[in-house]
């Protein structure tokens, strides 16, 4: 597979970007994470009129029938931006889930961008444990907790798989109380469900939803390693200390030129693994969690003051990381099932 654009890859991201510089610029996204940190105005242009939403639904049942490497380009403006919309868990995570049921009256709502759906597993499920939260199925009725579901505060509809099948609750059917989270541009939640009305939708295999999701949340975690970059080189060159440019400093360069071959591998592994594949995904992870933590702690060391502060959106970027980083396994777990995968030795 190439890891270059296409050109339809490219207007779509122009789109995308335009819209976003318009409308979710760092300060906007500042000013709402103490209150309502999801712009839900936003995201029903962005699914509506770009058709965002549907990009993964296939064309009979309204959507765009696009492969996985749109989605990523997406994905990777919505990093750039820190954009608190749910596309990457109602259009990506819990769309796949959907695909897999055949549930054609939900992705058709999906992709009309009338409807928003969760999937109801822990943020921090991994393709390789079993996921956590209890909830039992009895006559069509959901009973448990899972708690820190990503997106599932903004759903209308909650996915939930029990033992290998996916059930749909409506969202008034269970309660949601969000949850204290260290990224504050994509609440957590915990939803409870007490005898909720529940319709089976039939087998779901959750780990490889989770699989196709990591591989997928790789170019959301570029999107945020090349804004803080390129954010940071801006930074350096008009920020001057003893009457000079700070980015002239050859520390200074060589700090940046490490970074910038960060990214440029980031972007590899971030395409590889729009394939699907596992192994793609396991390297996307292994390797993009990690240069998205690295290369925003450096975006604010090397802004000095002004990026310890609250007011500099830099803190946002560096949380997304940091939260993305442990979701959908961690990189140590990546880099266990690519050995196993690879069928590399274990220690002696």
């Amino acid at each position: 597979m190439t890891l270059l654009y296409t050109d339809v890859e490219d207007e779509l991201r122009a789109a995308v970007r335009d819209l976003l510089a318009d409308r979710c610029p760092p300060a906007a996204v500042l000013a709402r994470v103490e209150g309502a940190p999801y712009d839900l105005g936003l995201w029903k242009t962005l699914a509506r009129d770009i058709g965002v939403a549907g990009l993964l639904v296939p064309e009979e049942y309204g959507g765009a029938g696009a492969s996985a490497r749109e989605a990523a380009v997406v994905l990777e403006e919505l990093g750039r931006a820190v954009t608190p919309v749910p596309f990457f868990t109602s259009s990506v995570l819990a769309t796949h889930a959907l695909l897999q049921v055949g549930a054609g009256e939900l992705l058709r709502g999906v992709a009309e961008g009338d409807l928003t759906v969760a999937l109801v597993v822990p943020f921090s499920a991994s393709p390789y444990r079993e996921a956590g939260g209890q909830v039992s199925a009895t006559d069509g009725r959901l009973t448990g907790v899972v708690g820190a579901v990503a997106g599932a505060d903004v759903a209308d509809v909650l996915l939930v798989p029990v033992k290998g099948t996916l059930y749909a609750v409506p969202a008034a059917e269970a309660t949601v109380e969000v949850e204290p989270s260290l990224d504050l541009t994509r609440p957590i939640a915990t939803a409870t469900f007490a005898g909720s009305v529940a319709e089976p939708l039939g087998a779901v295999d959750v780990a490889e939803t989770l699989r196709f999701g990591a591989g997928l949340l790789a170019s959301e975690q570029l999107g945020v390693a090349e804004w803080c970059l390129e954010t940071t080189l801006a930074y350096v060159k008009e920020r001057y200390q003893f009457a000079r440019p700070v980015g002239s400093f050859q520390a200074i360069k060589h700090r940046l030129a490490d970074l910038w071959l960060d990214v440029v591998r980031a972007r590899a592994a971030a395409r590889g693994a729009t394939d699907g594949a596992a192994m793609s995904a396991a390297v996307a992870q292994a390797w993009n969690a990690g240069v998205a933590v690295h290369v925003a702690e450096e975006a604010v060391q090397l802004h000095g003051g002004i990026g310890m502060t609250w007011e500099h959106p830099l803190h946002l970027f560096l949380k997304r990381a940091k939260s993305a980083e442990i979701a959908l396994g961690t990189p140590g777990e990546h880099r266990e099932a690519l050995a196993a995968l690879a069928d590399l030795p274990g220690p002696a």
